[in-house]
């Protein structure tokens, strides 16, 4: 090639990087906005959440309370989000006391699996193995049909008019005889189905963990993160993964997909147009204790991630929505575990508004 020629090319390349550059810039992610949004009137850390008909309710947590014969537990508090309408109001308090449920909607009522509550001397075991559906219509509760197995931190997510209930830990029993609650993380997969009140049992996710997000695009299930080998994220017993698994609930069949790019625990997520956002969650090692500002997006239909800006403040255990180009990131703790106590849970509603078309930052 002469040098004409190279000069040329080298022109082209150039233009076309600066090109490149131009159409990033006009797909402006969004920002985030602070103050905006009405706070969490009752900040608590480990709300169970779920979206249904674009409200945000908020179920337990685990903001101290004292029960007759118990020790400090839950509040039974439900609160709703209208997304839409900027507004907070208090339902029907739950019939149960607990944290770390797994949660959700199909066919206009929410569903609501396991977690951990009070332990009394006639249950010395907090893993519960309850389950029970709330008709946001009513504003009613009643119980349905008992989990095969005493689950907490798993996670749920309705494909087809069942709920599919994956993962989480269970009870152990120690060298010493003694129940280790939440000792054992599975990756029991079992499905509910609100017509018959039955559950099914089905092909076992192939990486045990608990406390991960989970997401439904196109019919199938994708588990993303979480933490293995223990419950509780302190010590050095248990560790976050970026695994994501897709599951296909015709074939009853799992697939590895791409990892994320920050393993994590204790996160929040919500789908949104096809695509899965994670936000928030907690990590350490030898070097610190974190929580993370971190959002990142999965595309299945790609198979690759995406980051967004970061929330302007760290949290785990957050509460996400996504509505109208709008995603919300509501509530949560702002130190890694429970840090701080319940005076550093978070009253946050930090929104990220999207711009014309969300574009990529990495």
């Amino acid at each position: 090639m002469g040098s004409v020629m190279r000069r040329m090319s080298a022109a082209v390349a150039v233009t076309l990087m600066l090109g490149m550059t131009a159409v990033v810039a006009q797909q402006a992610p969004g920002k985030w906005v602070t103050d905006k949004y009405a706070k969490l009137p009752n900040p608590a850390e480990e709300y169970t959440n779920v979206v249904l008909n674009n409200v945000l309710y908020l179920i337990g947590g685990n903001a101290a309370v004292m029960t007759p014969g118990a020790r400090s537990t839950h509040p039974a508090r439900v609160l709703a989000y209208d997304l839409a309408g900027d507004k907070w109001t208090e339902k029907k308090p739950t019939p149960f006391f607990s944290d770390h449920m797994t949660t959700a909607a199909a066919n206009g009522k929410i569903y609501i699996f396991g977690g951990s509550g009070a332990m009394t001397q006639e249950a010395p075991s907090a893993t519960l193995d309850t389950a029970w559906e709330y008709d946001p219509a009513a504003d009613t509760w009643k119980p349905i049909a008992k989990l095969s197995m005493k689950r907490t931190a798993g996670s749920a997510a309705e494909v087809g008019g069942k709920i599919y209930f994956i993962g989480g830990s269970t009870d152990l029993t120690g060298p010493d005889g003694r129940t280790q609650n939440g000792g054992l993380v599975v990756g029991t997969n079992e499905s509910f189905d609100p017509a018959t009140n039955r559950w099914t049992a089905h092909k076992p996710m192939p990486t045990p963990r608990n406390h991960s997000a989970i997401g439904v695009v196109g019919g199938k299930i994708y588990v993303i993160g979480g933490r293995v080998t223990a419950n509780n994220i302190g010590g050095f017993t248990s560790a976050n993964v970026d695994v994501v698994e897709e599951y296909n609930p015709v074939t009853d069949s799992w697939r590895a997909m791409n990892r994320m790019p920050t393993p994590r625990s204790g996160h929040g997520w919500t789908t949104y147009q096809g695509q899965i956002y994670v936000a928030g969650g907690e990590g350490h090692d030898y070097h610190m204790d974190a929580v993370y500002r971190d959002v990142e997006v999965f595309d299945p239909a790609a198979n690759d991630w995406y980051r967004l800006p970061a929330m302007p403040t760290a949290r785990h255990g957050v509460n996400v929505a996504a509505y109208n180009g709008k995603l919300f990131v509501i509530g949560g703790h702002l130190a890694f575990a429970a840090g701080g106590g319940h005076a550093l849970d978070a009253n946050h509603n930090e929104v990220l508004e999207f711009g014309p078309a969300a574009g990529r930052t990495n």
